[in-house]
């Protein structure tokens, strides 16, 4: 099943981080109650890894009101012989 990181921005403000993590808490949805969060580190953001079917399937589990500006990224990881593979298709050589 693919797997994709969720990001959920919001505004910088203390009462906009007190209201993210309200609504994401709120859900009951198991992504959204284990999210983490930058906030306290300055960087007003929440993230997810979700293992879900489709790009679609992982931005509707956001709130409705975060869903807009969330980014979507569909992960993936190498192995070796994957790399090697993609050095013989591009001609590249290994570094």
């Amino acid at each position: 099943m693919p797997r994709f990181l969720v990001e959920v921005p919001h505004d910088e403000r203390t009462a906009s981080c007190i209201q993210a993590i309200d609504v994401f808490l709120r859900t009951g949805s198991h992504y959204l109650t284990h999210a983490d969060w930058g906030c306290q580190d300055g960087v007003h953001k929440a993230w997810m890894v979700i293992d879900v079917a489709t790009r679609q399937e992982a931005r509707s589990i956001v709130p409705a009101d975060y869903r807009e500006r969330a980014v979507v990224v569909q992960l993936n990881s190498f192995s070796m012989e994957q790399l090697e593979k993609l050095h013989r298709k591009h001609g590249t050589a290994p570094t």
